[in-house]
């Protein structure tokens, strides 16, 4: 067995703490967390060795990629989560090693347009993994076959796994989401601030997630519950 190693990139880039398959909302996609669920398994054989999601922003990319690395380096496995946006200025190089871990998860597969020397050096490492058994866990904003990149032999190989789509969610799904994310955090948030937020604080999860960071501070610092007035003092609105 490979030694662990953390779940994380040694360059200040960490897990969420919130990011797991227990918090990830969405009937629709229930069929694939199960799959990743045994796919981060240490001790389960995944039936095939590659795994590509692929989704408009907010549809959960980023969530089940770290989440896959919770559940491996919590069974005591080694993985890593590697933001593609946030390593390009680090040289290629930064993936050699890489095929020895159990899991690796790599994000943002279409920010290497143009960049061929990151191209290549997935190439090979794509190619080690998969000559070593190793579980490669991908995602980008698009199919593999419509990835922006100059290296045809790169994007014919992130084809050759299992490749699944995630579905864009509505305001509904939103509304789940982030009620359930201020559960997560002891937060009772009622329908009609939920509402409220996804109507004033705009339509990105991001954005979401960073007011209720905001609310759940103010809530502490006041002892008050996320009341429609409230929430309205706190934000100004």
């Amino acid at each position: 067995m490979n030694r662990p190693v953390p779940a994380q990139l040694p360059l200040g880039i960490r897990l969420r703490d919130e990011a797991s398959f227990d918090s990830f909302h969405g009937l629709a996609t229930a069929p694939l967390v199960e799959l990743l669920r045994g796919f981060s398994q240490l001790d389960q054989p995944p039936a095939d060795s590659c795994i590509y999601l692929w989704g408009a922003s907010g549809s959960g990319r980023s969530h089940l990629l770290q989440a896959a690395c919770q559940q491996m380096s919590a069974a005591g496995g080694s993985s890593i989560y590697l933001p593609l946006k946030q390593l390009l200025e680090h040289p290629a190089e930064l993936l050699e090693g890489m095929e020895g871990l159990d899991l690796l998860c790599i994000d943002d597969l279409q920010v290497l347009a143009g960049r061929n020397d990151w191209q290549e050096a997935l190439f090979h490492l794509y190619n080690r993994l998969r000559d070593a058994g190793q579980r490669l866990l991908l995602a980008a904003d698009c199919a593999p076959r419509q990835l922006p990149l100059e290296l045809p032999d790169l994007v014919s190989r992130l084809g050759w796994g299992l490749v699944f789509q995630l579905p864009t969610p509505d305001d509904a799904d939103k509304q789940a989401i982030l009620q359930l994310r201020a559960a997560q955090r002891g937060l009772q948030l009622p329908d009609e601030v939920a509402r409220y937020l996804l109507t004033r604080g705009g339509r990105g999860l991001d954005e979401l997630f960073n007011l209720l960071e905001r609310l759940d501070q103010a809530s502490l610092q006041a002892q008050r519950r996320l009341t429609l007035p409230f929430v309205k003092q706190v934000l100004g609105w």
